[in-house]
């Protein structure tokens, strides 16, 4: 996206509405495509943070991957962006073919001494239909993810707030954190998409006029279950959330310890039930 579109979308977003003074405005990047002049031009229109796509240090994973750029272009990039006073952040992808722990432990320490003071980490997730689907690569087993994903929060020198994020304190995405909180957003331009809050009515809308269509407080609990539950900091058991929850599996989830209740109202997912996130969630649904 030239910097030209960025300038013309904020200025008229402005225009419509008051920003806050310290509004979070985030770019995402991959790394080749953004040199410094491109990222200081990006700062002059209003950019205070960066999500660079990094996805390994290591070049011959970027390869199998199918990424352009080089372990050098990642570093470079985050280098200069917290030279110019940017938050950073960083993606990155594990459980490779004939990925372990150590794997995982390297990743964590070069993350590390990069400074970086907020990373997403997501497993490498093969479907069937594609072209890595149909090459017969020996993955990682199900245990073994489950001891890197263990390792991480052993090696890294950032807090884990969601199930694939980290970061320092304070450090945490705000964007990301209010739709995993259930709060209302807007998606503007194409495919994007938004769940604004329109005269107490939730709406499942798309940019471009494509859809904004009403959806009922039950469908919407459902989603702010699914999505907090994704948090360390859980839900808190509105009237609404305890009407779309088994409280039977709920029992259940708390007597095994895959969730804590640090009070009457309010539910987390514990480390054990972050382990088996999906499966837990699926179950806790009504």
């Amino acid at each position: 996206m030239p910097v030209s579109c960025l300038d013309q979308i904020l200025s008229h977003i402005a225009r419509k509405f008051a920003i806050a003074p310290n509004a979070e405005i985030t770019v995402e990047s991959n790394p080749g495509t953004m040199d410094a002049i491109k990222l200081h031009d990006f700062i002059y229109a209003g950019m205070n943070r960066l999500s660079v796509g990094v996805q390994s240090f290591h070049d011959k994973e970027l390869t199998f991957l199918g990424r352009r750029h080089t372990a050098h272009d990642a570093r470079h990039l985050i280098d200069v962006a917290t030279n110019a006073g940017l938050r950073v952040s960083a993606d990155f992808i594990y459980g490779l073919p004939g990925h372990g722990v150590k794997n995982i432990i390297d990743l964590c320490q070069d993350i590390n001494q990069m400074g970086l003071r907020h990373c997403s980490l997501y497993e490498l997730t093969i479907e069937p239909s594609t072209p890595m689907g149909k090459m017969n690569l020996d993955m990682p087993d199900n245990d073994l993810m489950a001891d890197m994903y263990n390792a991480i929060d052993a090696s890294l020198n950032l807090n884990r707030y969601e199930v694939s994020n980290y970061a320092a304190p304070s450090q945490e995405c705000r964007h990301n954190a209010g739709i995993w909180a259930g709060d209302a957003y807007i998606g503007l331009g194409r495919g994007a998409a938004g769940r604004p809050l329109i005269n107490g009515v939730w709406h499942d809308q798309m940019g471009a006029g494509a859809r904004c269509t009403p959806i009922d407080h039950a469908t919407r609990a459902v989603e702010k279950v699914l999505t907090g539950m994704r948090t360390m900091r859980g839900i808190a058991l509105t009237p609404d959330i305890r009407d779309v929850i088994d409280h039977d599996a709920l029992g259940n989830a708390l007597e095994n310890g895959t969730i804590s209740m640090s009070d009457p109202n309010h539910i987390a997912p514990t480390a054990k039930g972050m382990l088996i996130l999906d499966n837990l969630m699926i179950n806790l649904m009504r």
